[in-house]
Parts: structure tokens; C-alpha cells; sequence
């Protein structure tokens, strides 16, 4: 049997994952509950999992949003899955913390001073994933579908088209898509995108 394993996004859960069993009548449907929010142990995390799950399932399929997408990019999974699904993924990290960084008019040697400085939009920007990520760009060589909302608010187009250009994958665009995929025209279009691409 194979396994469709889904990584949720900020805020998100495993449970949101039974949204695809209708989907994926033929397979195995789980959620991944990861416990750490770093990439570095995120990632770690996420790949004990996989290289768990591989021992009992021929072939994986991962389908990943928003950052749940970013933390399995640092999860060197190349070989342990056989395609990827990304739904509004979050693909440059260091250009969204700097992002961050200027809607909350925190300078760089600010945040190397404090370390953590908390955000009236509820992040906390911290120096040593600031570092992390610029030290450990992202290298990803899975087969990768990318489901994109026109007006997501955390990632550009520009941004995202340079990222499936450079990993050769398939960028599908809802121009009334959103980067939370929630309203019934975006779970119709987003069902329709993932039966499009299996």
C-alpha cells in the first residue's frame, strides 16, 4: 500500500489531513504532529518519521503547507519520497524574515543583540533562525507540484516562480487563491488541482 503523509502549516494540525483520504481512496492517509517549530529539528523530526514510515510503505507521497512545506525542504527526504505536494509553501525564508523584520522596524543588529525580539503580529524574530537559514539554503530535488493563491500575503509570485524554476517544479496559480486555502472555492480547486496531478 502506499502512504499520502500530510504536514500541516502554522497553526494547523495532523486531523486536517482527513481532508485527503477522500482523495486518495487507494492509500494509507496520516498526519504528521510534529513537536518542534525550528527548522533544523523540525527537519530532523520530520525525517525519522519518513525514514520510519518507508520501512512499511513502498512509495510516499508528501503533501505540505505553508511552512510545513519548509520544515520537510530541511528534511533531506530525496529518495525516501516519490513526489510532493506543496500548498502555499513558504520557499524563502530568510527574504520572509526580513520581511518581518521591516514591518516591525527591526534592524538586523538589533535582532543579533537581543537574539529574540517579539512582534506585534505575533512572531518572534530570532537571530539564530535568521543564521540557520541563511547558512543551510534550501536544496530540493523531489518530483514537487506547487499549488499557489495569487493574493498570498506571505510569499510573492515572483518569489515562487524563481523557486519552481530553480527545483524544476509544477507551479499551478488560483488568482483568487489565497496563502490559507479555506473558502469552498478554494478546497473545490485545490481537490481538483491534486486530482489533476496523480
Amino acid at each position: 500500500m502506499n502512504l499520502v503523509l500530510y504536514i500541516h502549516g502554522k497553526g494547523g494540525s495532523a486531523s486536517e489531513s482527513s481532508h485527503y483520504e477522500k482523495l486518495f481512496p487507494d492509500c494509507k492517509v496520516i498526519g504528521l504532529d510534529y513537536k518542534t517549530f525550528t527548522p533544523w529539528e523540525t527537519g530532523k523530526e520530520i525525517h525519522e518519521a519518513v525514514a520510519s514510515l518507508k520501512s512499511e510503505y513502498e512509495n510516499i507521497i508528501l503533501i505540505a503547507n505553508s511552512i510545513g512545506a519548509f520544515f520537510s525542504m530541511n528534511a533531506n527526504l530525496e529518495g525516501l519520497i516519490q513526489k510532493a505536494c506543496f500548498i502555499s509553501p513558504v520557499v524563502n525564508m530568510e527574504k520572509l524574515i526580513c520581511d518581518m523584520m521591516g514591518w516591525a522596524k527591526v534592524t538586523e543588529a538589533e535582532l543579533e543583540e537581543k537574539k529574540i525580539i517579539p512582534t506585534d503580529f505575533g512572531e518572534d524574530l530570532s537571530w539564530d533562525y535568521l543564521c540557520y537559514v541563511r547558512n543551510h539554503p534550501v536544496s530540493w530535488k523531489v518530483p514537487t507540484e506547487i499549488l499557489y493563491g495569487a493574493k498570498d500575503n506571505i510569499t510573492s509570485l515572483e518569489t515562487m516562480t524563481d523557486f519552481a524554476r530553480k527545483t524544476g517544479a509544477k507551479l499551478t496559480v488560483m488568482e483568487e487563491g489565497e496563502h490559507w486555502f479555506h473558502t469552498p472555492e478554494q478546497m473545490k480547486f485545490l481537490d481538483e488541482w491534486i486530482k489533476s496531478v496523480f
